[in-house]
């Protein structure tokens, strides 16, 4: 039954020569890799008037300046990261920048920022997503934690099923978000164009405000930054591009730049115009597209769109996570499980632990959105910094021609991300705080996880000259509870391997321990049984002890087996019906050092 509704869920097995019809095209990866970027058009101004509005609507001017102040920002990364895109065609972005030029120490750091950020990625999505719901409809407010949920879930499944597939249905509602978007854009310009807008609505560009600071102003734009959250998704997953995958990675970067800025810009324009403030329970796209067209179907199918972008801006963290989860792994920093490809071909150990944690996210968070955004905006800028000063030290150790440019955009990308970086951290401190926890926590991790991996490739390593299998002989111990052809098929398999086999019984009282004797006379195996009697009904510890007398009585250091019986019910349910004392005997026995454990199955029919 399992295996069906895993069948349903995300489809056949996908044979390993399939992997090359899973690369994604230049419009494919658009709709996969940068719905994370675009979607943060839905909340990124509405970041920066939440701060403003703190001195008054009067305030709200200065978005228009922070606004460009961004835009010049997305410029700078966007040619950033497009040389890093050539300079490392395999991907990894900022993990793989960073270990190769300043060290293992700052690429963990970056490695771990990521996972971070791509785990908050999911979350605030999710949130967001719900918000817009919930705008059109209040009455859900009270059911955002489980819409929210329900979303992650969906993303999963989807995900599991192959990025290919993802993508295909993903790109329907990015490009609609997007068409949606230009044209309340649009509407939005000609109303204010053709005077449609009450000119009191906006406050008076450049008008004095009483209390300005420079902390606040920057606080504004860390906030407004946020939507550039997303945008090194393309450089961390180079590999899922068509061939040439770094040509065509450079192209997606650049489109999904223009159009990011765009959308951006056009809405910080539209909610100054409109006089636009931040409510509680309803988003800034929400208050424009009801002041451009009313709360009609266009209003409606603004949110819809706009609310479908946001659930599937998740699914840039879906791509990019289990791809840096896989090089981390390759590197044994993470557990070789996120190594593996599932039946789909996707990473799937990766987007199961991406979904369950970000899910954990939500609850703790209650789906509060603005609770999570200034998290997830600081975990992706310390990558950023981390990326631009590894491309610096490439450019001077490497000098390539005309390396000078690039030298120069880097610097300048660097300089722009660590002041943002500082910013947050002196600004958002409060909020902040736990990535100073997350961090050095993953690192620690990271490093602890690379050591045992170290210590058990030492331990195991063999010098294949000198080292050969030891020889000894074996002694098979197999405990019964009664005469059944389970038994009978485990003493001839162990039969077929030594000659030295002991069944061991424990009585808890004489009358069942004389009828046990008395049947296995009759039946007469030709193995011994050894009768215990356990006082205390207890079955390991009177079974241990023998087991320590036969390992004391072994010649010539013999090996220990301990041979479970165990049957295997027809139907899943079953199991639930009958003790499990073979698993507790072999979860007991299993810390022992010198016993081997096995299990012989015997599967009933009935």
């Amino acid at each position: 039954m399992v295996s069906k509704v895993k069948r349903l869920l995300i489809g056949r097995p996908m044979k390993s020569t399939e992997l090359a019809d899973e690369k994604l095209s230049k419009r494919k990866a658009l709709a996969v890799l940068s719905s994370d970027a675009l979607s943060s058009v839905a909340y990124g101004t509405e970041q920066i008037l939440l701060v403003l509005m703190v001195l008054g609507a009067t305030a709200l001017w200065y978005s228009i300046p922070i606004s460009l102040a961004v835009l010049g920002l997305l410029t700078v990364l966007i040619l950033s990261y497009r040389q890093t895109i050539f300079a490392y065609p395999s991907g990894g972005g900022a993990y793989i920048v960073a270990k190769e030029n300043l060290g293992l120490n700052f690429g963990l750091v970056a490695g771990g920022s990521l996972l971070v950020d791509y785990i908050l990625t999911v979350a605030v999505s999710a949130s967001a997503g719900t918000d817009a719901i919930t705008s059109a409809f209040p009455s859900l407010h009270e059911h955002r934690v489980l819409i929210a949920l329900t979303m992650i879930a969906v993303l999963t499944v989807l995900n599991l099923r192959g990025i290919t597939e993802s993508a295909s249905v993903l790109a329907y509602p990015v490009y609609m978000f997007v068409l949606a978007i230009f044209v309340l854009i649009i509407a939005g310009l000609y109303q204010v164009a053709t005077g449609d807008v009450h000119p009191a609505a906006a406050p008076q560009y450049g008008t004095a405000v009483h209390g300005v600071t420079l902390f606040l102003l920057l606080k504004a734009f860390s906030s407004g930054c946020s939507a550039l959250t997303g945008v090194e998704a393309v450089s961390n997953a180079i590999p899922n591009f068509k061939a040439p995958a770094e040509r065509n990675a450079a192209k997606t970067l650049v489109m999904m730049g223009l159009i990011l800025g765009a959308m951006f810009m056009g809405i910080s324009v539209l909610a100054y115009a409109y006089g636009i403030s931040p409510s509680p329970t309803e988003t800034v796209v929400s208050q424009i597209a009801a002041a451009t067209f009313g709360r009609g179907v266009v209003y409606y199918a603004i949110q819809t769109v706009t609310a479908a972008i946001l659930f599937l801006a998740a699914n840039t963290a879906f791509s990019a996570f289990p791809l840096l989860a896989f090089m981390l792994a390759k590197d044994k920093f993470m557990p070789n499980m996120f190594t593996v490809r599932g039946d789909r071909l996707g990473f799937s150990n990766g987007i199961i632990v991406l979904g369950v944690l970000s899910a954990l996210l939500v609850v703790i968070f209650n789906g509060h959105t603005e609770s999570l955004i200034p998290l997830y905006a600081v975990g992706v800028f310390i990558p950023f910094t981390l990326s631009q000063s590894g491309m610096m030290r490439r450019w001077i150790t490497t000098k390539p021609s005309g390396w000078g440019l690039s030298f120069t955009i880097n610097t300048i990308g660097m300089l722009t991300t660590l002041t943002i970086t500082l910013i947050f951290i002196f600004t958002k401190f409060s909020q902040v705080w736990l990535v100073f926890l997350f961090v050095p926590a993953m690192i620690m991790i990271f490093k602890r996880i690379n050591q045992h991996y170290t210590n058990i490739a030492e331990e195991l390593r063999i010098d294949i000259h000198n080292c050969k299998p030891e020889e000894k002989g074996s002694v098979m111990v197999i405990p019964i509870a009664g005469i059944t052809k389970v038994v009978a098929s485990t003493i001839g398999y162990a039969k077929s391997l030594t000659d030295n086999v002991v069944c061991v019984y424990i009585g808890f009282d004489d009358e069942s321990i004389e009828k046990m004797e008395r049947k296995w006379e009759e039946w007469n195996p030709g193995v011994r049984l050894i009768v215990l009697r356990s006082r205390y009904r207890s079955i390991i510890k009177p079974l241990v002890k023998f087991i320590d007398t036969v390992e004391w009585k072994t010649a010539h250091n013999d090996h220990v087996t301990v041979l479970i019986p165990q049957f295997i019910t027809k139907k899943w349910w079953h199991t639930f019906l009958h003790n499990q004392t073979g698993l507790l005997i072999r979860a007991y026995l299993f810390t022992r050092k010198d016993i081997t454990i096995a299990t012989v199955p015997y599967h009933l029919h009935k």
